[in-house]
């Protein structure tokens, strides 16, 4: 497997690319970051379940896309924040996305959350991604 610069980015691309090809699961490597990421997803409506897998050499995550009358309930992302140029919000900036449809994704001092959650609690942070 190949050297992967952006690990979040290639989470959310292979996301993107298995709604698009109306795959019923993908797999990526393991990271407690993605891991909180997909849960997020799944709180948020974008996937069914997502799951730990530990039967090869390397753990990884198997999620199952969420999809509705065969439509994905994924219309497009955009990775925000990235290794060469990070974006730090604080609670009053962080973007909301098609006016409160989508979510933003936010790296805070007391975790990966939302940016709905992140205002509420009045916590900026890294913009990691925007779903919707």
């Amino acid at each position: 497997m190949a050297v992967v610069s952006d690990p979040i980015a290639d989470f959310l691309i292979r996301f993107k690319n298995a709604t698009r090809a109306e795959l019923e699961e993908f797999r990526t490597p393991y990271s407690k970051m993605k891991i909180e990421i997909a849960r997020i997803l799944k709180e948020e409506g974008f996937l069914w379940s997502f799951e730990m897998v530990t039967d090869g050499d390397h753990p990884e995550i198997k999620a199952k896309p969420k999809y509705v009358n065969r439509t994905p309930a994924l219309t497009d992302l955009k990775r925000v924040s990235r290794p060469g140029l990070r974006h730090y919000v604080g609670s009053k900036e962080i973007p909301k996305v098609l006016g409160g449809m989508g979510i933003t994704i936010l790296s805070t001092s007391r975790g990966i959350m939302t940016g709905h959650k992140a205002r509420k609690e009045n916590i900026g942070g890294e913009l990691l991604a925007q779903v919707w």
